[in-house]
């Protein structure tokens, strides 16, 4: 099918569909806490964490290796180098980030982890910098980054404005989970120019949860509180994450990418208003107003398209 005939190239469904994949994706800020207490886990039991991160990401990458195979992609069909390099990014994107982040969750508010994994699009436009020749930074993108990580450091200030509420186990962690995220994000992008985004997506998010998996295991992990609402959740969390990551690699394919990176100010938007919702966490003060808006319209700023020159 030509690309310019595809459904996914109509405006109205590029919206609905890349505003539920952030929806989606925000989801999962208030949907991990609340595992973390129908699963009964501690907040320094990381190795538990690990098993509930590994369960999650192993079984989506199953379903999304799955449907690959149901579409006749070449699931089987990958050279030893390839399956090589995508177990280095599975171990980096789904492994090594999710360790920080599960922790960082812990430890901080789903509002502000939600505010603060924004920074991970301000950490792409700065490294892309230095590893793209045609993705320089303009004076949108540095003005971006500057009023994206003033938002930031304005949800860590407490209310009288006169402490820094930041801890390395919480905020400092899910930055960090942001960072990696970035840099693993376009490693990921050169190997996807030989392997299907689907096929690679899944084989990432399998190998990275079954390491996860094996850590945790290993170190002492133990998922047992399975309830009817426990299994519910966590098969909420597999489908998000295959649904979502699939959907958002359709949309790239049919679509230029500026137009589709420009709703991710969504993600925080929707991770602040949730976990206000569904972990009953107070977002009406005005720090994390402020902090929101300006998040938002730093990531707005680094994914504008400038005009051409003339």
């Amino acid at each position: 099918m030509p690309q310019s005939s595809s459904v996914f190239t109509h405006r109205k469904v590029v919206f609905l569909l890349a505003s539920l994949c952030c929806l989606l994706w925000g989801s999962a800020y208030p949907a991990i806490k609340n595992g973390y207490a129908l699963f009964h886990i501690a907040a320094d039991d990381i190795p538990t964490k690990l098993v509930f991160a590994g369960y999650r990401f192993a079984f989506a990458g199953l379903v999304l290796l799955a449907f690959a195979a149901i579409s006749r992609k070449p699931v089987f069909a990958i050279k030893l180098r390839t399956f090589g390099q995508m177990t280095l990014l599975g171990l980096t994107q789904t492994s090594l980030q999710y360790v920080f982040f599960y922790i960082g969750l812990a430890y901080a508010t789903g509002v502000k982890s939600s505010i603060m994994n924004a920074t991970g699009t301000f950490f792409s436009v700065l490294l892309a910098h230095f590893i793209y020749k045609n993705d320089r930074l303009s004076f949108n993108k540095v003005l971006g980054c500057v009023v994206g990580f003033g938002g930031v450091m304005v949800v860590n200030f407490r209310p009288g404005l006169l402490s820094f509420d930041f801890t390395l186990l919480g905020e400092g962690a899910i930055v960090l989970a942001a960072f990696i995220l970035s840099a693993a994000s376009i490693y990921g992008k050169k190997i996807s120019q030989q392997v299907d985004s689907v096929v690679l997506t899944g084989y990432q998010l399998a190998i990275g949860g079954v390491a996860l998996l094996l850590i945790g295991f290993a170190t002492g992990g133990d998922l047992e509180a399975f309830t009817p609402v426990s299994a519910a959740l966590m098969l909420y969390m597999v489908a998000l994450t295959s649904v979502a990551f699939s959907l958002w690699t359709i949309l790239l394919k049919y679509n230029r990418v500026s137009m589709i990176t420009v709703f991710n100010f969504m993600v925080p938007v929707f991770g602040t208003l949730l976990s206000a919702l569904f972990l009953d966490e107070s977002f009406l003060e005005w720090k994390n107003g402020v902090a929101l808006l300006l998040v938002c319209g730093g990531i707005w700023l680094v994914t504008k398209e400038e005009a051409p020159r003339l």
